[in-house]
């Protein structure tokens, strides 16, 4: 019986198993986006979700915790450096699972899994250009409004 038992086997070896998905954490922070099998998304979300979680607290002591996960040094330096503003607003739930269809070969079904803060902090952007560029335009369209002296002066002679 599997009573108590986190996490599935997905037909490997504890080892196997490990490795695999350690691989998969550290490209899904390198690259912000992966594709692969749903029941692998699901149980990858965990996985992710944890060392997000670490790099928000950004003490030594998580990011030694993390070094242990992720497999290369400068995904975890990046990540302990962007995860505390970008990922601020959120307590937990990072990622994103967007089912994609059967696989061509086996008919597996497959999953896209992504951060999910990436779309956020775009939106956040675009508005925040936006309305600066609203502000550049009103401003320039009050000096347009108003004539300066030094035109009133010219225009009557």
């Amino acid at each position: 019986m599997r009573h108590r038992k986190a996490g599935l086997k997905l037909n490997r070896t504890s080892s196997h198993r490990k490795a695999m998905f350690r691989n998969m954490v550290t490209s899904l922070l390198k690259y912000d986006r992966i594709r692969t099998t749903d029941r692998k998304a699901k149980e990858l979300r965990i996985w992710a979700d944890h060392v997000i979680t670490l790099a928000k607290r950004g003490d030594l002591h998580a990011r030694r915790q993390a070094l242990a996960i992720v497999r290369e040094k400068n995904v975890v330096h990046k990540l302990f450096e962007e995860a505390p503003e970008r990922f601020a607003s959120i307590s937990g739930g990072y990622t994103r699972i967007v089912k994609l269809g059967r696989r061509v070969g086996d008919a597996a079904p497959m999953s896209l899994i992504e951060l999910r803060a990436i779309e956020k902090s775009k939106k956040m952007k675009d508005k925040e250009e936006g309305g600066e560029k609203k502000q550049q335009v009103a401003e320039e369209k009050k000096t347009d409004e108003t004539p300066s002296v030094e035109e009133e002066t010219t225009t009557d002679s």
